[in-house]
């Protein structure tokens, strides 16, 4: 089987963020130069394919990553910093996650949802990488029905044995936790949290480059051949030749796949960041300093940095075509929320795309018996990633029970065909945009 990538994006600089601007590890991993042989080869250098490696690293094997811009350059080292367990389906509906999964695998599936926090918690500590990891995050409400839906979710959880403490918050303690008048509660979760997400995925690659494994940037895969007994990875000048594949380039993967591609939509998400604000500033408008987002379709989402930038994004975007001014587009709703930030500088204001898939269920599986592949977080990759790729590793060690879970779950192509099926999201997405605006 031989498939060739098209509609790459190619470059070997970061994309300009608040990210790539307080980045702690800029140092490029090396060029491949000539071709090589290993037990692994993983595509794609963000968390799902760092996280991969790493683990497979610790495991003993000889893994190369090939990434085709710098590691962290997508979604990864740009989205919002949440730290957000669960590895599925809402969990305010139990009915859905018993069909989507099966019932006799729903505790499996919740005790993943832990797990995959749990991942990036033990590996920060144990290399040691800084990443300004915060604990704490707000799930807010800005209706009853919002409440009654967070409140579903703490109850599955709890019942399910979830670990970490958990809090609802009355519209009398708003405030404490954010300074606007948007929000009539919500639960806190002290298990979630936040983090320098390009910090962290490129901490994850150097903590797999030092256990062994071979980590390349600027290596544009051009086509891979799948064979009986082996896969090759082509890049312009050089291959890798591996037992095993993992492709981990969710909405940066393009076409290289018909199957996946037509599984994965990319979605514009975008964020603004203030410059550094006062310590009176931040005490008043975020004091707990944990993460937050709301409960619309089209929601906000929002955190302090370290050095005490409101980070704050949102905006998902359908049509496969960013704003041409994010920061005309976001401050606007980052001023419903604090208005007190009118007079806060913008400096930085970046987007990037993120992989939805229709049933918003992370997708594993493979495409070939040692070709395996996982996307479509839906905005919320940054632990489940993790799981993701744990799962993988797993999988290429003989132990397939959670994976085969995953691989069960049916995840139907988004309608439309290539051509159509990014306007027909679009058209869906207004409509739910219309429904937040109804209340």
């Amino acid at each position: 089987m031989f498939m060739r990538i098209r509609d790459s994006i190619h470059t070997d600089q970061l994309p300009p963020s608040y990210y790539a601007a307080t980045c702690n590890d800029t140092a490029d991993f090396p060029r491949l130069e000539g071709n090589i042989k290993v037990d692994v080869c993983v595509v794609g250098g963000g968390f799902t394919g760092v996280a991969t490696a790493l683990h497979l690293a610790e495991a003993g094997y000889d893994v190369a990553l090939v990434e085709q811009n710098k590691i962290g350059w997508g979604a990864s080292g740009r989205n919002g910093g949440q730290i957000i367990g669960g590895y599925g389906q809402s969990m305010s509906d139990m009915a859905k996650i018993n069909k989507s999964f099966g019932k006799k695998n729903v505790q499996a599936v919740l005790d993943m949802g832990v797990e995959c926090v749990d991942i990036i918690r033990d590996w920060v500590e144990k290399y040691a990488i800084d990443c300004d990891l915060t604990w704490g995050y707000f799930d807010a409400a800005m209706k009853p029905s919002d409440m009654d839906y967070l409140l579903g979710a703490m109850d599955t959880m709890q019942k399910h044995g979830y670990p970490h403490e958990q809090r609802v918050i009355g519209q009398d303690e708003v405030k404490s936790i954010v300074g606007s008048d948007k929000y009539i509660g919500g639960v806190v979760n002290m298990g979630w949290g936040h983090a320098h997400v390009l910090n962290l995925v490129r901490g994850e690659a150097r903590a797999a480059e030092k256990l062994g494994a071979r980590i390349y940037e600027d290596a544009r895969v051009s086509s891979i051949d799948i064979q009986d007994d082996q896969t090759i990875v082509n890049m312009d000048t050089c291959r890798v030749t591996a037992n095993h594949v993992v492709l981990a380039g969710n909405a940066y993967l393009g076409h290289l796949v018909p199957k996946l591609a037509s599984r994965v939509i990319p979605a514009g998400s975008y964020i603004i960041a203030t410059e550094p604000l006062s310590e009176e500033l931040a005490d008043k408008i975020m004091p707990k300093r944990y993460a937050v987002c709301d409960q619309r379709w089209a929601l906000d989402y929002f955190r302090m940095s370290a050095d005490r930038r409101m980070l704050f994004g949102g905006l998902a975007t359908y049509s496969g075509r960013h704003p041409s001014d994010i920061v005309a587009a976001v401050r606007p709703n980052m001023l419903k929320v604090f208005p007190e930030l009118e007079s806060a500088e913008i400096t930085h204001a970046w987007g990037g795309y993120m992989g939805i898939g229709l049933n918003r269920i992370p997708q594993l599986g493979r495409i070939a018996p040692k070709v395996y592949y996982a996307q479509a977080y839906s905005g919320h990759g940054v632990a489940p990633s993790h799981m993701s790729g744990r799962l993988i590793a797993e999988a290429i060690g003989g132990k397939t029970d959670r994976f085969d879970i995953m691989v069960g779950v049916k995840h139907p192509p988004f309608p439309g065909g290539r051509m159509f099926r990014q306007p027909i999201l679009a058209v869906g997405m207004a409509y739910y945009r219309l429904k937040d605006a109804w209340g």
